[in-house]
């Protein structure tokens, strides 16, 4: 669990340095120049899948969509956040009573079999 909870970590710490050192956590030209950047590396990739599919893959969103999915996913990080901070003595009294059940549990001796 531990250890699952620090490659977990680590990811996305990884993840947050790369893409600021990208610029995508800069000023808004430097974001908007990385996400062109981006979007003209993908087109040919795009447009060979594109052949292969059985189906028309949409087009990438302009710069506008991106700013608001942005903005939107950035309110729903916070919102979840506040929930989540909300919630935590909720979620250390069920963790609370998780632990001390299982010490109990472990603390009963094993029961005898019938040989």
């Amino acid at each position: 669990m531990v250890i699952g909870f620090l490659i977990r970590s680590g990811l996305v710490v990884g993840a947050v340095y790369y893409s600021k050192k990208l610029g995508v956590w800069g000023s808004p030209e430097e974001s908007e120049k990385f996400y062109n950047c981006v979007k003209s590396q993908l087109r040919p990739h795009v447009q060979s899948l594109e052949k292969q599919l059985p189906f028309e893959v949409p087009s990438l969103p302009q710069t506008g969509e991106v700013r608001f999915l942005a903005k939107h996913y950035y309110n729903q990080g916070v919102k979840n956040t506040f929930h989540f901070i909300e919630m935590l003595p909720c979620y250390a009294g069920q963790l609370a009573k998780k632990t001390k059940d299982t010490f109990n549990e472990f603390a009963q001796p094993p029961p005898k079999s019938s040989n």
